[in-house]
């Protein structure tokens, strides 16, 4: 009985094993990211709601460029890459309303698809682990491999 299967521990493959050690998470602080993501929709929708005065446009391009700066420090080196490639810098000095605007829109349409992968391999993992749990529960209940059952279900 050293083969059966304990409860406490699952055996990985080798293959999941080199994944786990070599795997960076996506996000190293995902509060962070998620507190920028609030800010940054704060200030897109308060942005919509006034026209913005030269100041206000300069206080915007500098929390836009803090919160770029920010992004990058907890992002993976894959995702940095990603981010580098699709965000355009912003000209924070001679910035635009709506140049800010359309800044702002983009980081968070960004932040927002990268929350919904996030959501999507967390589900992917739960179902995973659900698919696996069952199949131990299947070896479980199933008699033993290679044990004939002799018995014909009488008592007597």
């Amino acid at each position: 009985m050293e083969d059966a299967l304990k409860p406490d521990s699952v055996e990985e493959s080798d293959a999941q094993r080199e994944n786990t050690e070599e795997e960076v998470p996506a996000v190293s602080e995902p509060t962070k990211l998620i507190r920028i993501a609030s800010m940054t929709r704060a200030m897109l929708d308060e942005a919509r709601q006034a026209p913005l005065d030269e100041g206000g446009r300069e206080r915007l391009a500098t929390v836009h460029a803090k919160s770029v700066e920010a992004l990058s420090e907890v992002l993976s080196p894959d995702l940095q890459d990603e981010f580098n490639e699709i965000m355009i810098p912003l000209n924070t000095e001679n910035a635009s309303e709506s140049e800010l605007r359309v800044a702002q829109a983009q980081l968070i349409g960004w932040l927002e698809g990268l929350f919904h992968g996030i959501q999507a391999s967390l589900w992917s993992q739960q179902m995973a682990a659900q698919n696996q749990f069952q199949e131990m529960q299947k070896r479980a209940l199933a008699p033993p491999q290679g044990q004939k059952d002799d018995s014909s279900g009488l008592y007597l």
